[in-house]
């Protein structure tokens, strides 16, 4: 009997790396698919619990779920299958989650509430640098890596098993020939810009609007090479990301100050 997958997202149950990750897995897992109907980019860790939630199968062993986030979808398609989920990954996103990116991420988001809920989980993003023109985007190396891991896994075992961790996995907008590999790196330091544009509507009040931030960055530590430096030389990145937010160093600091 194949294991099962579940799969989620946050760019909504038609994004094209979600079906292309669900094509690619489905020759070697049973495939599930529970996603939002609507985008939820950079919705976070949110679920719903002041309104109804509304699941709909659109096709077999997959789902859509009107109004619901990343971990809105986990929490459903749990409770679904009597047989625990052996693997969860949550995308291919279409974008990078690198540095704090991973705190707004709704992707990053699906695979926390795996981890929550003690399946192995993997967070994957395909890094994008043309936007113009994404309709053509090719989603083929981060496919080929979805594979590599998920084979890894099946044949090893997932490396945190009832740690509370997840991998955060990035992949360069790059050639399958062209990758360097994979690099096992650290979350970075990510820099963000005010970047509110305050316009008129056609009634002349005033609306916000939040832009994207350029991709700017620090180095954390010249030991560890950052998801970032990894990206932009041709590398895949792997992040360990644990749920556990303790700063350890900081206990006796904090003892002695109060």
């Amino acid at each position: 009997m194949k294991p099962s997958i579940l799969l989620t997202n946050d760019d909504g149950y038609e994004s094209r790396g979600l079906l292309a990750l669900r094509d690619a897995l489905s020759e070697i897992a049973q495939v599930v698919v529970v996603a939002p109907k609507n985008e939820k980019s950079a919705c976070g860790h949110g679920i719903t619990i002041s309104s109804p939630l509304r699941i709909e199968q659109v096709g077999p062993d997959y789902y859509r779920v009107d109004d619901g986030t990343p971990s809105d979808c986990v929490c459903l398609a749990i409770p679904m299958y009597k047989k625990p989920f052996d693997l969860l990954i949550s995308g291919i996103n279409h974008g990078s989650n690198m540095g704090e990116d991973v705190l707004y991420s709704g992707t990053v988001a699906g695979a926390i509430e795996g981890t929550i809920h003690n399946i192995p989980s993997i967070a994957l993003s395909q890094c994008i640098k043309d936007r113009a023109n994404f309709g053509n985007h090719d989603f083929s190396l981060a496919k080929k890596v979805a594979c590599h891991l998920v084979g890894l896994i099946f044949k090893k075992g997932f490396p945190f098993v009832g740690q509370r961790k997840l991998l955060n996995v990035n992949v360069p907008q790059i050639p399958f020939e062209a990758c360097k590999g994979i690099a096992i790196t650290q979350k970075g330091v990510r820099l963000y810009e005010n970047n509110v544009h305050l316009k008129k509507d056609p009634k002349g009040k005033q609306y916000c609007w939040l832009g994207l931030n350029p991709l700017k960055w620090e180095e954390r530590s010249a030991e560890t090479m950052s998801d970032f430096t990894a990206i932009s030389q041709g590398f895949v990145s792997i992040t360990p990301i644990t749920l556990d937010m303790t700063s350890y160093a900081d206990l006796k600091t904090l003892q002695e100050w109060v």
